[in-house]
């Protein structure tokens, strides 16, 4: 448990532990989804068919950071919901790249679900993340209802302001978003990707996936790739056909 400095204050993170090999290595900041402003066990063994925790990256020996945000666990300030969360987000990353071990060229961005939307909405306004993998996020967080949001449903501003398909455009840096083909929110990829016109943003369906089951063996493959990346030549590539036979 560390506390990194944020713009609403001093935040609470997990992080893992230094690794034990000498040198720069990558980093993973990552967003679980739900109550994403709050933190809670990343650290147990979870189902393959649901791995929140992206274990795939520590176990491979990135370095990862699970950041609380404004509002959550016993934070200070209030949630934005989808808005001052990306500055909190942009701060977790500050605080890595100041860590002796962490290649600050080499640090990535993920998320899932509600923590997918954050990490897309991140993107859009920052090019630092050397990428960004966003599963499961929506197009327009009205989907989420006000439960969710601070904000009135009919204020089209303010909802827009935190919708991350309208804001595609503004992606610098490379972003891959992921999704089941069952019982997920597939359509709102769809949506995306009919929309998009950014060559730095790639959309992919996962075959035999769910919301859920998508995230164990994407992630390692990811992780596979982070590891073989040098930070010297193109960032990292994933085709639709390395995810054909992931899910069998």
């Amino acid at each position: 448990l560390i506390h990194y400095p944020a713009p609403s204050g001093s935040l609470a993170a997990y992080l893992t532990p230094r690794p034990a090999a000498p040198g720069k290595h990558p980093a993973i900041v990552w967003m679980t989804g739900g109550d994403s402003n709050t933190i809670g066990d990343v650290w147990s063994p979870q189902s393959p068919d649901n791995d929140q925790s992206a274990a795939a990256y520590r176990e491979a020996g990135i370095v990862m950071m699970f950041p609380s945000l404004r509002g959550g666990n016993d934070n200070p300030g209030i949630r934005e919901a989808f808005y001052g969360e990306v500055q909190d987000i942009l701060a977790a990353a500050d605080y890595l790249a100041t860590l002796d071990y962490v290649d600050p060229q080499r640090i990535y961005l993920g998320g899932h679900s509600t923590g997918g939307t954050l990490v897309l909405l991140v993107a859009e306004t920052d090019p630092r993340f050397r990428a960004t993998f966003a599963f499961g996020p929506v197009h327009d967080v009205s989907v989420y209802g006000p439960d969710m949001l601070p904000v009135a449903m009919d204020d089209a501003r303010e909802i827009r302001l935190r919708s991350p398909g309208d804001w595609l455009s503004s992606i610098r840096s490379p972003v891959y978003v992921f999704e089941g083909d069952r019982d997920a929110n597939t359509d709102a990829l769809e949506q995306m990707r009919s929309g998009n016109r950014n060559p730095q943003v790639a959309f992919f369906v996962v075959p035999r996936a769910d919301h859920f089951s998508t995230l164990a063996p994407v992630n390692a493959l990811i992780a596979r790739k982070i590891l073989a990346d040098t930070g010297n030549g193109p960032p990292i590539r994933i085709g639709q056909d390395e995810l054909a036979d992931l899910i069998r």
